[in-house]
């Protein structure tokens, strides 16, 4: 899920909403939900809840409190559940009424349907039969963090959650290291402190990062700070509430990495990974050329050995 779920949602009068009289167009509708602040659902995504012929939501109590709060009649229609434990057996029936010609309303728990949210296989399931399939876009953590973040937004990547273990995030990392693009990451509180610190090894301690928690929510948070800074700030704290936003900006221009910096990266990456793969990591850390990190890594290895 994009957020921690609106269980959180504040407090949203209802404002008697009312839809345009008539069914909703046949198809599958994706609509996105608020990540916080009840008053982020968008008219026409109101508009899909209130006509659609069957509902299915990721968490069907959030979605019964969410339309509760803005005087959206349930009128006897059916909320089934649809996530990611239940796909395989609640998909064939979604699929049938869509064929019967129904409109159906999917929701994820909070945000965009899709976006680290299921409901991809019932779109690709519905799209090879000729089924509609439309979407009423709106919130989403992942936009709202890199508009928050004062990194550049020109050309981004949104990279998921990464993997717990810091040896296999750290290859991840690497990956994607040298990408002249702003990272996007959804991490868990818990594991924040770790992962930045990964990315600083990893990426550069002096790439600029935002951390952004609570979005849109009461106490909402974005903190901004060179990699290495927010790595250090995050370990002496307790573990942020809220699931949290990692948004890195992209590698400074052309390979200008000082010796002592790609020092810094060999000898960390030397430590945990043979020869070859630390070359390739410190190679994607810093955008130096390969037989320039390949000499000194040789020459470091010596010393360490």
């Amino acid at each position: 899920m994009e957020t921690d779920g609106n269980e959180d949602l504040p407090d949203f009068p209802a404002r008697g909403f009312r839809a345009p009289a008539g069914p909703l167009p046949a198809g599958l509708h994706l609509v996105a939900t608020p990540i916080g602040n009840a008053g982020d659902i968008t008219l026409r995504g109101l508009d899909a809840l209130a006509r659609a012929d069957l509902l299915a939501a990721e968490d069907t109590r959030s979605l019964r409190r969410l339309m509760g709060m803005h005087g959206v009649p349930l009128a006897g229609r059916r909320i089934v559940a649809y996530h990611d434990r239940n796909g395989e057996t609640a998909r064939p029936e979604i699929l049938a009424r869509l064929r019967e010609g129904a409109s159906v309303a999917l929701v994820s728990d909070a945000g965009t349907p899709m976006i680290a949210d299921p409901g991809f296989k019932l779109v690709r399931a519905a799209a090879a039969e000729g089924l509609p399939v439309t979407a009423a876009p709106g919130a989403s953590s992942v936009l709202a963090a890199l508009c928050l973040s004062g990194l550049p937004t020109d050309r981004f990547l949104f990279a998921g959650f990464l993997p717990p273990k810091s040896a296999a995030r750290r290859a991840a990392l690497a990956e994607i290291a040298g990408l002249r693009a702003t990272l996007v990451f959804l991490e868990s509180p818990r594991r924040s402190a770790a992962a930045l610190a990964d990315m600083a090894a990893v990426l550069g301690a002096g790439r600029e990062a935002a951390l952004c928690r609570e979005l849109t929510k009461r106490f909402e948070q974005i903190r901004r700070a060179p990699l290495a800074e927010l790595a250090e700030t995050l370990a002496a704290e307790d573990p942020p509430r809220g699931e949290v936003v990692l948004v890195i900006g992209p590698p400074p221009e052309g390979p200008a990495t000082d010796a002592e910096t790609l020092d810094a990266a060999l000898t960390d990456a030397l430590s945990r990974l043979s020869l070859k793969d630390a070359v390739r990591e410190a190679q994607a850390a810093t955008g130096l050329p390969r037989k320039m990190v390949y000499a000194r890594a040789l020459a470091l290895s010596e010393t360490l050995d």
